[in-house]
């Protein structure tokens, strides 16, 4: 169910949208409905959205809005994204309320995990 005047859907740009596709689905398990060649959709992730072939990419240095992830075991999501061909922007940090990084996935989209879990 959609909510009125809620937030309901987010796109990111993709540089290599087969890679991103396939970032997201072994790290978060994620599965994807194609619309074509440029263009795909995730569903059911805490807010629906899609990714859209494009030659640019969402990060913080750009001012662009930031995706944050929950983790219950954030060292343990980290190593996933390693695994997966993440880049750590932002290593583990504390801040009031928890701990968090940054992370760019294959096509340079900038996403944030945070975990309220001590180390």
């Amino acid at each position: 169910m959609h909510d009125h005047e809620k937030l309901d859907y987010v796109e990111y740009p993709a540089v290599n949208l087969e890679a991103t596709r396939n970032f997201f689905r072994e790290v978060f398990g994620w599965t994807f409905e194609e619309f074509g060649p440029d263009y795909c959709a995730f569903a059911e992730q805490g807010l629906d959205g899609g990714f859209y072939r494009s030659e640019l990419y969402s990060s913080t240095r750009n001012g662009s809005a930031l995706l944050v992830f929950y983790s219950s075991d954030l060292e343990a999501t980290l190593a996933k994204i390693e695994r997966a061909g993440g880049r750590i922007e932002k290593p583990v940090f504390a801040f009031p309320g928890g701990r968090r990084f940054h992370f760019s996935e294959p096509s340079g989209n900038e996403f944030a995990v945070w975990s309220d879990q001590p180390k």
